[in-house]
C-alpha cells in the first residue's frame, strides 16, 4: 500500500488514486458501509481496476479527512465545501 504512486505502483493502487475514486462517489452524505459496498460492486464489474482491502479503504478515508476534503456528519461522510 502506497500513499503516492511510484514507478511500480499504478495510480489506482495508491491511496491518492483510491481517494479520488471515493471522492467521486460522495455526492451526498454516505455511510462508510454504503461507500464500501459501492466500491465492491464497481470492483466486481471492473469499473475500478485495483483491489483494495477494507483497511486501505479506512486509511484512505483518514487520509481524505486529514487533508480536509471530507468530514463526518451525523454518522455519514460528506465532502467539505
Amino acid at each position: 500500500m502506497m500513499i503516492m504512486p511510484t514507478k511500480h505502483t499504478h495510480f489506482s493502487e495508491s491511496l491518492l488514486g483510491f481517494g479520488g475514486y471515493i471522492l467521486k462517489k460522495i455526492d451526498s452524505k454516505k455511510t462508510v458501509d454504503s461507500l464500501w459496498n459501492e466500491y465492491q460492486k464497481d470492483l466486481s464489474k471492473k469499473k475500478y481496476p485495483a483491489k483494495h482491502t477494507f483497511d486501505n479503504f479506512l486509511l484512505t478515508l483518514v487520509f481524505l479527512h486529514s487533508i480536509g476534503v471530507i468530514e463526518e456528519e451525523g454518522g455519514g461522510v460528506i465532502k467539505c465545501s
